[in-house]
């Protein structure tokens, strides 16, 4: 068990009411998503929430059901297991990390800890929405840029628009479009940046990728963020694992407004097992990068526009409001992805397995010829 000082103590107790603030702020979006998505019939295609239709691997679904009859007890052995497992892969110091429920609680307190009232949250638009909620809540502005034309993040833009910044959230690849940034852009933001702003940077769908991750600038010592989550290539979003990675001084700041809680074991031991399986990131990758394009080919064939996209989702143009096609989708029993209000006629589409992208293009194509 760790050793509390009083500082630690302190450190906690003032974390209670900030936590309280997050929790207050993320659970009505949470609920409205909820509200907005049709519950799936029996043998529905849902494809609307960037899962991995693939979950768990066998060696993660091995060693949850293994840990299940000791989940009365709290095992900081498995955690640390996980955390040394993540050290050597990566090279990182552990005191650079710490494990987190998915890596959407270390976004939205990143936004706590870095962005106030004069502080402002500058983001892509369209992007994941999840830290421009918080920094409402919290009475930071939010600072919306829209994408270039290759859907990347549109640095300069965000940074003549950004010069009372405290944070900059870049979702590489991003969400929704799935589209990347280059490297070169994110280091233009980094040496541009005001002196006392961080830059936090999602790397929710990195493994869907061949492209560079960032965890370089964190050894650098940049003024850099970086979330990790084991949803996506990993398959575990209902099982909720994740890492925030930063400067130890950065990490404090985010971990203070977050309190300390113990992971639980069946996530812990699934996590550990599936960075232990070197064949799972490539491999996953493959077979999302494959149906991804036969879906594309698919659309091109037929005259669908659509973005270009490395990630687990795309967004196509339907040519009219996109909640009338998501809700007649549902009706064929196929549940596509929410709409964002910069792009009204696109809806955001999640790469399924190649079952369900061919019952997708089924219904796709009853509905936008009806």
């Amino acid at each position: 068990m760790p050793r509390f000082s009083r500082r630690s103590f302190l450190h906690i107790s003032a974390a209670a009411s900030t936590a309280a603030a997050f929790r207050f702020m993320t659970e009505p979006m949470l609920a409205a998503a909820a509200r907005r998505r049709p519950v799936p019939a029996p043998g529905a295609v849902v494809i609307d929430s960037n899962e991995n239709p693939l979950g768990p691997c066998q060696s993660a679904l091995d060693a949850m059901s293994k840990v299940i009859p000791t989940g009365g007890r709290y095992s900081d052995n498995l955690t640390d297991e996980l955390v040394s497992t993540f050290a050597k892969i990566e090279g990182l110091n552990p005191d650079y990390f710490h494990v987190t429920v998915g890596s959407t609680p270390p976004l939205a307190l990143s936004v706590l800890a870095f962005t106030s009232p004069q502080k402002n949250y500058v983001t892509a638009d369209p992007g994941f929405e999840l830290g421009m909620t918080t920094a409402e809540g919290s009475g930071a502005r939010v600072v919306k840029v829209p994408l270039t034309k290759t859907y990347a993040h549109d640095v300069k833009a965000m940074l003549a628009a950004g010069s009372d910044a405290g944070l900059f959230y870049i979702c590489n690849p991003n969400n929704p479009t799935g589209t990347l940034t280059p490297r070169s852009d994110v280091e233009y933001l980094l040496a541009n940046k005001p002196k006392d702003s961080v830059v936090l940077i999602d790397e929710a769908y990195i493994h869907l990728t061949e492209a560079p991750n960032a965890l370089d600038l964190v050894k650098a010592g940049k003024d850099v963020i970086v979330l990790r989550t084991f949803s996506k290539v990993y398959g575990m979003a209902g099982i909720r694992c994740g890492f925030v990675i930063a400067r130890p001084d950065l990490l404090e700041k985010v971990m203070q407004r977050g309190g300390w809680n113990f992971m639980p074991v069946t996530a812990v031991v699934a996590a550990t097992a599936s960075l232990k399986d070197s064949s799972l990131v490539p491999e996953r990758r493959r077979i999302n990068a494959n149906i991804r394009q036969q879906t594309f080919d698919w659309l091109s064939r037929n005259g669908y526009s659509f973005i270009p996209s490395e990630s687990n989702c795309f967004m196509v143009d339907v040519k009219r409001p996109g909640q009338e096609i998501r809700d007649a989708m549902a009706k064929e029993n196929v549940m596509v992805g929410r709409i964002w209000p910069i792009m009204p006629t696109w809806v955001r589409i999640t790469v399924g397995t190649q079952d369900e992208m061919s019952k997708f293009q089924s219904a796709f194509q009853k509905v936008m010829k009806a």
